[in-house]
């Protein structure tokens, strides 16, 4: 049994101040009266408020939000098809190469992605905008699915399938109707994981965007240059509000399956 020593206890609670105190004073200081972030001048909402007025940055968020769900939802489906390829099919040719160029992303710096998705555009003359960043985003974080689903694959009972094939299910519905039911928590965490990189994204988002076409983060990062305010404060702290809440529930989702499909195969295990 692991006993609690008094330098366990300073290490975790430096820890943890050195991670969540410069969070924990954000959200504070958005609630501030005064202009001037480092002096407290009263509690006030007045910050949020003016949020409703700031038009650029409402347009901005608008963009993070649909360049967000639309770069998920892409990388989910593809970093699905991924993962089942490199777990079903272990032998083709160019395997190798494959697997190489789905877990690239995940080790290479943001600037030489951006750099060369940039260069690919400019390329084939696509005008950068809402459309270059959503598929910069997507090839992001379509890694990261790929990672996540294939991890729940590799301890995926196959002779489920395979008995739902012998009882005449064709492949496709075999996995809609067993596959997919199954690994859907890996599948939703893999989306909550693309959604959230892609509105914290800056890099990326930097080299592939244009006119009419700026997310929030770089709205904040040009903002902040010009010397930060408790308006920057309430819109981080709404981020971090939204993706908390999103964590919160995929926990909650997932938890939840888990138990349901224990109970089921308890219940399975019972009837035979």
């Amino acid at each position: 049994m692991l006993r609690w020593t008094r330098f366990n206890i300073i290490s975790v609670v430096l820890g943890f101040a050195f991670l969540y105190l410069p969070i924990v004073l954000l959200v504070v200081f958005s609630f501030n009266e005064s202009k001037l972030v480092t002096v407290w001048g009263g509690f006030s909402t007045k910050w949020y408020v003016s949020l409703l007025s700031n038009q650029a940055l409402l347009d901005a968020a608008w963009v993070t939000i649909r360049v967000g769900l639309l770069s998920a939802t892409f990388a989910t489906i593809l970093g699905t098809m991924a993962a089942l390829t490199l777990v079903r099919y272990t032998r083709f040719r160019g395997r190798m190469l494959f697997s190489g160029m789905i877990y690239a992303p995940l080790v290479m710096p943001d600037v030489i992605t951006g750099l060369s998705l940039l260069l690919l555009f400019v390329a084939i003359g696509l005008d950068r905008g809402f459309w270059t960043i959503t598929l910069a985003h997507t090839t992001l974080t379509m890694c990261f699915v790929a990672v996540v689903v294939q991890s729940r694959l590799l301890s995926f009972d196959q002779s489920i399938e395979e008995a739902a094939q012998d009882l005449g299910a064709t492949p496709v519905r075999t996995f809609f109707e067993i596959t997919l039911p199954i690994i859907s928590p890996a599948v939703f965490s893999g989306w909550i994981l693309a959604f959230t990189l892609s509105l914290d994204d800056l890099v990326i988002a930097s080299f592939t965007s244009g006119p009419g076409a700026t997310t929030l983060p770089m709205k904040i990062y040009s903002q902040v240059r010009l010397g930060v305010t408790p308006e920057i404060n309430a819109v981080c702290t709404i981020l971090i509000a939204i993706v908390t809440v999103g964590v919160i529930c995929a926990s909650i989702i997932t938890k939840r399956r888990e138990v349901q499909r224990e109970r089921d195969e308890r219940a399975a295990a019972a009837v035979a």
